[in-house]
């Protein structure tokens, strides 16, 4: 027999982006300790439906830690309590039987809340629009498979590309920064020959929109790395200022 247990949700409820922000309180009973943190707001969502009231907007897709989108604040932590998980691979055996559970959306000026639990995290897209990527005008760059890469170098920027863009670094720094976001982006083109050809272009116009968009600045306190999803070494915030020194030191 599954084990069940009581919880109280103190919800953050906020009608639109404009609009003034609260905590509304529900009580769920028999939740079982298998179900995922978002099965649980699903069992919410039917409760709240049933009783005629709105439901709770909530960002999700895969569930399956790929997307990013399950973009929630979990009694002070970013995707929850536990360690490198998105918040829909965090399951309800992490809470106590009768525990207050405290759910709101990302506190960054980056990320304007939609409605709820709904951020705007579209601005991550944009700085990659601003240069995350390998142009196809770079030149006469060999196929990928023909250029010979350190393992070292190619499993550092595989590990950097592991990065689901969430936003719980921003989420977590008390700055709001991006930059292990940014950092993580610029290190996996940085490491590999292809990434080199654009690379000062590259790291100067990605921080550039980070700027634009809002984020802070970092102060190497190591919160995002503590609470990324997936691991990302606050080193390649190291890498990134590196770059962007010798991409401003070659104008």
């Amino acid at each position: 027999m599954d084990k069940t247990i009581n919880v109280t949700l103190k919800v953050w409820r906020q009608a639109g982006p404009k609009a003034k922000g609260h905590f509304e309180t529900y009580k769920l009973d028999n939740i079982s300790t298998d179900a995922s943190f978002l099965e649980m707001m699903d069992i919410l969502n039917e409760k709240l439906i049933n009783e005629r009231k709105e439901p709770v907007a909530f960002d999700h897709d895969c569930r399956e830690g790929i997307c990013g989108m399950c973009s929630l604040y979990i009694n002070g932590h970013p995707h929850g309590p536990d360690s490198e998980i998105t918040t829909c691979q965090l399951h309800m055996r992490k809470f106590k039987d009768g525990e207050t559970i405290t759910i709101e959306p990302w506190r960054s000026a980056g990320f304007p809340v939609i409605k709820d639990l709904m951020v705007d995290r579209s601005a991550y897209d944009k700085i990659m629009q601003a240069g995350g990527f390998i142009s196809v005008t770079t030149g006469g760059v060999p196929d990928g498979n023909a250029i010979p890469i350190p393992k070292d170098k190619a499993d550092e920027a595989m590990d950097a590309a592991a990065c689901i863009g969430c936003g719980a670094c921003a989420a977590a720094c008390k700055n709001g920064s991006a930059m292990l976001f940014v950092s993580a982006k610029v290190s996996q083109l940085a490491l590999l020959p292809q990434g080199r050809v654009e690379a000062k272009r590259r790291v100067k116009a990605m921080l550039s929109k980070m700027d634009e968009l809002g984020f802070g600045n970092c102060t190497n306190t190591g919160a995002c790395a503590a609470e990324c999803p997936k691991a990302i070494s606050i080193t390649h915030i190291a890498r990134l200022n590196r770059e962007f020194i010798k991409a401003k030191l070659s104008d």
